[in-house]
């Protein structure tokens, strides 16, 4: 190897496209089961968080604040279940995020679904699996090209 870095995402533009409509389609899901745009950022950023992806953590962090949140959540997002500062929904979503991007094994995972099928609609629990999917992707296009965190 040559030392250059290979953005994935501009090598083979039309796969990445597919992935970038896959989101674009997961957005719009999202709205149609109710879940709004701080529900599924808080998710996008969660899962950057537990997979160390820099640029996503910068992108989503900015989407988040644009969004409406507060730096105060966004601050204490690594501990969220030690806080008060989520609702129902958002916990689930959240530790819907942890288990699907960590995906625990057989027995336990069948609970873990379980547990957040209970908290959330069917079609809630469909997009945010999607929706973590999808981010985890991204996340692992990002680090695999080095992607890099300009300063603003």
């Amino acid at each position: 190897m040559n030392g250059t870095k290979v953005f994935i995402d501009k090598q083979h533009r039309a796969v990445y496209s597919a992935l970038a409509s896959t989101a674009a389609a997961v957005r719009t899901a999202a709205a149609e089961a109710g879940l709004d745009r701080i529900v599924m950022e808080l998710v996008n950023l969660r899962v950057s968080q537990l997979n160390g992806c820099a640029y996503c953590l910068d992108l989503h962090t900015r989407q988040a604040l644009e969004a409406g949140e507060t730096p105060q959540r966004l601050a204490v997002l690594p501990a969220w279940r030690d806080t008060a500062l989520f609702d129902d929904t958002e916990r689930a979503a959240l530790g819907l995020a942890e288990a699907l991007t960590h995906l625990p094994d057989g027995e336990q995972r069948g609970e873990v679904f379980e547990k957040y099928q209970a908290l959330l609609s069917p079609g809630q629990f469909s997009v945010l699996s999607w929706a973590v999917v999808t981010m985890n992707a991204f996340n692992r296009v990002s680090i695999i090209s080095g992607h890099p965190v300009k300063p603003r």
